[in-house]
Formats: structure tokens, sequence, C-alpha cells
């Protein structure tokens, strides 16, 4: 009898099984694929998402150490005493046309005297208006300020500075804490050349 020819499949040597055998090479090559592709999948998802989702409220700011404190605006405590008529008349005018602000110091209520009297900032800078002119020296240094002559006294927290021309005195009072006290009198200057008639000739110092 003759024997008819089979051609026998190739064994897989591991398992001796009849399936044929996988590369090796081509197996690792896909895993290593596989490996690279997921984080770039991933990291495009991530990117695609962050694009589509809303922005996030910024954080809010600390609160800075050097923060302006609170102003206080409660009336400032100031002396009223009595004018005679004239000079009670040229207070009001003035007090009627002071500004609303010195520089950057808003106006302040004052517990007395509200038409001879005004207050500024906190701390307060304070104009009253009917006082008595200071006795002044030949050698005094005075200071024309906008056309208005000023006569400066140093205390301990305050430059008090008094007019010396006018037909009726005003006193302002700037703190400490407000450096040059000059230019703070500036914008009083002018209302008070507005308001408060000359009462004579200016001290030789003011003079010019």
């Amino acid at each position: 009898m003759t024997e008819s020819s089979v051609t026998d499949a190739p064994r897989d040597e591991a398992t001796g099984s009849g399936r044929p055998r996988r590369d090796r090479s081509s197996r690792s090559a896909a895993l290593i694929a596989t490996a690279v592709a997921l984080p770039v999948t991933v990291l495009a998802g991530a990117l695609a998402f962050a694009r589509l989702a809303p922005d996030q409220p910024a954080a809010e700011p600390s609160p800075s150490a050097t923060a302006p404190r609170a102003q206080s605006t409660a009336p400032v405590e100031m002396a009223a005493p009595p004018l005679a008529e004239r000079p009670a008349v040229v207070c009001r005018a003035l007090l009627s046309q002071l500004p609303q602000t010195i520089r950057d110091l808003p106006q302040r209520p004052v517990t007395a005297g509200a038409e001879q009297n005004a207050a500024y900032g906190d701390p307060a800078l304070t104009v009253a208006c009917g006082g008595a002119e200071p006795a002044v020296g030949a050698t005094d240094d005075v200071w024309s300020v906008n056309k208005v002559c000023w006569y400066a006294q140093q205390e301990s927290d305050v430059t008090v500075l008094t007019t010396l021309d006018r037909e009726t005195a005003v006193t302002v009072r700037v703190p400490g804490a407000y450096e040059q006290p000059l230019q703070w009198i500036s914008p009083i200057s002018d209302t008070i050349v507005a308001s408060v008639p000359s009462g004579g000739a200016a001290p030789t110092g003011c003079a010019g």
C-alpha cells in the first residue's frame, strides 16, 4: 500500500501545539507603540478639556501689610468763641467757599462753630476763623503763600499757621504727619484772598 504524503504543520517549540508561532520582535514593537501612544492620548485629552473648561477665578489678593488704615469721619472737636458781628460775617463767607477737599483730605464735620471752623482728614487739619493775630518780631520768619502772609509756629506735633495781613485772622493747624505744611495751605490761601479782605500792609517779609 502506498502511504499518502502529508505535510506536517510546524509545531510551537514551547507548547508542542500545531499553531504557528508569533514573532516575538513584532509583539515587542506593538507593546512599545501602545505604551508611547497612551500617554500622548491622555495628554491631548487633558489639554482639550483645559481649553473647554471655564476659567478658574483668580485667587483674591491677600491683605497688604501696607494697606491704608480706615480714615475717621467723626466730628473734630473745636472751640467756637463768640465773634463780633463783622468777623462773624467774614468767617461765614470764608467757610462757605472752602473746598470740600484739601489735596487728598476730605472735609469732616466739627463739634462746634461750623460757621467759623472746618476740619479735613485724619489726623485732622483744622481751619479756625476769627482769632487774634500773633505778635511777630521784626526778625521772625513769615511766608507769603498765594498772596496771603502767614506766620508759622512749631508745636510738638503740629505746625500752627496764622494770617498776618487780613481783616480777620485765620489759623490753620497742620499735623506733623503731613510734610511741608506750607503746601497744605495753598488752596486755603486762594479762598482767603477771595473772601477775607486784607487788613493793611503786610509785614516786611511778605512784601513784594
